[in-house]
């Protein structure tokens, strides 16, 4: 059996998010949700989750996991507002731990921003759960964060950031934690999956103006992919991708994203005049 899947596009950070489901039971999954964050307000819209919730009504769906794959410095997660509406369990991989630890010292935060209690599960390289009738297996594929984790349902992989469409390449590693070796080998994972399984990416930056696009099978990947095809050694892909990601700018949405999604979608704490705060660092260059 294989699972039914629909897309949401936030266009804003250029997130993809999936239901996927169980045709015969109904259960459902919801991986990478995606809330509407302004930086220039630090106003928060739920606008994205709306379209997911209103499809999940439509098709009577019973939401059972909430899953991200890694802590997305691009988006903030609508992980814990999903919950709130539909129900389901939290989880991330094991390691978001490390994210947790980086962005304390980074950003001198709270010690009880290490906390873990608002992830339901915490998952492990090759654990499984269920979905209705369907496995979800849960693959690790560090390298982009070392949190990160790919979900495979039927023929299907949800790889998040480790690979975007093969005319984008693949994700940046200069993150703390991020390694460009480990990338290359969460990659030849995925390769490994099978030349007809179906890679569902976490962002389609739809270079030179093209259509959304936002599933290719792995064959494509291997073959065409500009950053990482089957022609690439390991060490030139560590050199390429060191080098662009020297010339990277952070991510727009980097600290407000962390400093939430390592809490899984849970707001700062309010101070003592009731208003959430997110810190950013600030330094004369």
């Amino acid at each position: 059996m294989q699972p039914i899947i629909k897309a949401f596009f936030h266009d804003n950070s250029s997130t993809l998010s999936y239901v996927v489901y169980c045709p015969e039971t109904l259960h459902c999954c919801v991986i990478d949700p995606a809330l509407d964050y302004d930086i220039f307000s630090g106003d928060i819209s739920t606008l994205p989750l709306n379209e997911i919730t209103e499809y999940m009504t439509q098709h009577k769906l019973i939401n059972q996991w909430i899953l991200d794959t890694h802590a997305h410095a691009d988006h903030v997660t609508g992980s814990a507002v999903l919950k709130s509406k539909v129900g389901g369990s939290i989880a991330c991989s094991v390691n978001i731990t490390n994210v947790q630890n980086s962005m304390t010292r980074l950003l001198n935060l709270p010690q009880d921003l290490l906390t873990t209690e608002g992830f339901d599960y915490l998952l492990e390289d090759g654990q499984t759960l269920s979905l209705g009738k369907l496995t979800i297996e849960v693959l690790a594929t560090p390298g982009h964060t070392p949190d990160s984790i790919s979900y495979i349902i039927g023929d299907n992989a949800f790889i998040g950031d480790t690979l975007f469409m093969p005319d984008s390449g693949s994700a940046r590693c200069d993150f703390p934690k991020g390694s460009a070796k480990l990338l290359y080998d969460s990659i030849q994972k995925i390769y490994a999956l099978g030349d007809d399984v179906n890679l569902h990416i976490g962002h389609d930056y739809q270079p030179n103006g093209r259509e959304l696009r936002y599933v290719c099978d792995v064959l494509e990947q291997k073959e065409n992919n500009v950053h990482i095809n089957q022609g690439v050694s390991k060490s030139e892909y560590v050199s390429q991708r060191m080098s662009r990601d020297a010339a990277l700018a952070i991510p727009r949405l980097l600290y407000p994203a962390l400093q939430i999604n390592i809490r899984a979608g849970q707001l700062p704490h309010n101070e003592e005049n009731q208003q959430a705060y997110i810190k950013f660092p600030v330094q004369f260059k």
